[in-house]
Order: structure tokens, then C-alpha cells, then sequence
């Protein structure tokens, strides 16, 4: 188990790769970004990116399970005060293979007795020749490892 301590500034988690498939990115627009560009490659909205795109919250969702299966579901966090910035960078196209990586930027313990330390990260989203389709800023609350050790002796 991973706890605020192990998160130190410079941190960098590899979070491994998925490819998107345009019946993923069709599903996805259908439910939640019914956009022409998500929904139908021959629209005339898709004509300045070649093609259907990925909706850019669906590639924040990527990340987001990437991040989960990789980091999350094996550390003591808590939930997370918010994102401070997410930008899309480049389209993401059907067959896209996509890297994910979580960088923790600063690492501090604003009250010790709350028990927790908040981290500030940066999530991407990185094509195959690595660069950013997608960053994010944003902040998240980890559990102090001698608070838990504590709370376990009790």
C-alpha cells in the first residue's frame, strides 16, 4: 500500500498504454459528447480533423481508469479536492495509441493531525512519439502512513 510518503515530488508513474477504437469513441460520443465530430468521420465538422475524434472527455476518462488501475487502487487516498487545469492537445483518432503517465509535482502535510498530506500531479495522455494529447493539473489528498499506524494500533 502506497502512502503520502511514497508520493514524493518527481514521482513519475507509468501508467501503460490503450488504443481506442472508433466503435469506443462512437459509444462514448452517442452517451456523452453527441458532437458531429465525435459521431460521424464524413460530417462536415469532422472535415479540419480528418476524420472522427475522440471526445476530449472520453480521454480524460482514459487517464482517469489508467490512473486507477495503476496508482490508485493500491495507495491509501482519499478523495480529491479537484482539477485545476485539463487541456486537449491533439485529437485522438481511432487506433491511437495512447501512454499514460502520473508526475507528482509538490507533496505537502498542511495539518498533521487531519492526517493526510495533499499532492499536487500532473496526469498525460502521450501518442507513441510522446507527445501530449492530453495534460491535466490537479490535486488529491493521500493518508499519512503513521496516522494509519496509529489508528491500526488502537
Amino acid at each position: 500500500m502506497l502512502f503520502f510518503e511514497d508520493f514524493t515530488a518527481g514521482r513519475v508513474f507509468d501508467l501503460g498504454e490503450r488504443t481506442l477504437t472508433e466503435a469506443e469513441i462512437l459509444a462514448f460520443a452517442g452517451d456523452w459528447d453527441p458532437q458531429a465530430f465525435h459521431l460521424d468521420g464524413a460530417s462536415a465538422d469532422a472535415a479540419p480533423f480528418g476524420g472522427v475524434i475522440a471526445s476530449g472527455w472520453q480521454t480524460a476518462c482514459v487517464w482517469m481508469r489508467m490512473h486507477v488501475d495503476h496508482v490508485l487502487s493500491r495507495s491509501a487516498m482519499l478523495a480529491a479536492p479537484g482539477v485545476e487545469e485539463l487541456r486537449w492537445l491533439t485529437p485522438v483518432r481511432p487506433g491511437m495509441r495512447l501512454h499514460g503517465r502520473t508526475t507528482i509535482l509538490e507533496a505537502y502535510v498542511p495539518d498533521p493531525a487531519k492526517g493526510r498530506g495533499t499532492l499536487r500531479l500532473r496526469g498525460e495522455l502521450l501518442d507513441d512519439d510522446g507527445r501530449p494529447v492530453m495534460t491535466m493539473l490537479a490535486r488529491s489528498h493521500a493518508r499519512l502512513r503513521a496516522h494509519e499506524e496509529e489508528a491500526v494500533a488502537r
